[in-house]
């Protein structure tokens, strides 16, 4: 039964994480503007060990049962999902960031070369392939861009700034160029599977992040960071306003695809509000950190539940 479960032990898991680490951050963020209790380190204590957990279970897969993790890697939209491994070192960095230095470099080191390893490979698969199409597009073909523009917001404390300029150019510009063909397939072709419908939200999440890093690498409130603020924002408007096509959908792992980019726009709207010290931001960001809350709250019970009834790590219908 175990090794069952095993065979069909999805890499999206590590989405889990990503909304995990999310939390944790924009919650210390959140303590230190609104002067609340700390307790963010136990959230990142708590991602961390989940990270290891589904690291262990994803490498017990791989030398089990090599040949399903291969499935993975060649099928067109799972692929993207590879990258959620080395996303989550990266943010377990930036939690780690205000605890320890030393942990958060190492995070660094490793997330940031395993991600540029899987970018080239991916970007390499779709260039040179025989079995995509434009269906296969959808929001989980961000995942490989938004962890290149993560990576100098912990890189501006360790490294040299060419270093960060270097992930951000390649995340930006993918950005756009992805951004593009996206909304052309969901315009002309078929709609998306539901149970990648929680993917819109990944939307919200490359100018979001994009924002951050800007602010980071340049510390300047400027032309450039209103756009990807007011970008970023208007997506989470967009996908709140069609809000009623995800509530009536059934619950796939994919929901937790909702976590990360709302910690993303949390953040940014926190430093919005440090930046203009305007009290919209201030009640905006309280406003969209306690949804976070409760719908990681909602998401954690909702996804134990479909382990215990055995819903997940499941053979899917493709």
């Amino acid at each position: 039964m175990f090794s069952d479960k095993l065979r069909h032990f999805p890499v999206s898991y590590f989405s889990v994480v990503m909304g995990l680490s999310g939390l944790s951050i924009t919650t210390h963020r959140a303590e230190v503007l609104f002067q609340l209790p700390h307790y963010s380190f136990f959230l990142t204590l708590f991602a961390s060990f989940c990270y290891v957990v589904i690291s262990v279970l994803y490498l017990t897969k791989l030398v089990k049962f090599n040949s399903a993790v291969k499935n993975e890697w060649l099928n067109p939209v799972k692929m993207n999902f590879f990258p959620a491994i080395s996303i989550s070192l990266v943010l377990l960095s930036i939690a780690f960031l205000n605890e320890s230095k030393d942990i958060s470099k190492i995070l660094l080191i490793v997330g940031a070369t395993a991600h540029i390893i899987f970018t080239l490979k991916i970007i390499s698969a779709w260039m040179i392939h025989t079995h995509f199409n434009v269906n296969h597009k959808n929001p989980a073909w961000f995942i490989p861009v938004v962890g290149n523009m993560l990576v100098p917001i912990p890189a501006t404390v360790h490294f040299h700034a060419h270093f960060s300029w270097f992930f951000f150019s390649i995340g930006l510009i993918l950005w756009i160029v992805l951004f593009t063909i996206f909304i052309y397939r969901a315009i002309f072709h078929a709609p998306l599977a539901d149970k990648l419908l929680p993917t819109f939200f990944i939307l919200i999440a490359p100018p979001a992040v994009a924002f951050i890093s800007y602010m980071k690498l340049t510390s300047s409130f400027d032309s450039a960071a209103h756009l990807l603020y007011f970008f970023s924002l208007f997506t989470a408007l967009l996908l709140f306003f069609n809000a009623k096509i995800f509530i009536k959908i059934e619950f796939f792992l994919s929901w937790w695809a909702y976590t990360f980019p709302l910690a993303a726009l949390t953040i940014a709207t926190q430093l919005v509000f440090e930046k203009s010290n305007l009290l919209f931001y201030k009640y905006l960001a309280i406003t969209i950190f306690v949804f976070l809350n409760l719908l990681i709250l909602f998401l954690s019970i909702r996804t134990f539940i479909a382990v215990k009834k055995g819903q997940i790590c499941v053979e899917e219908k493709e």
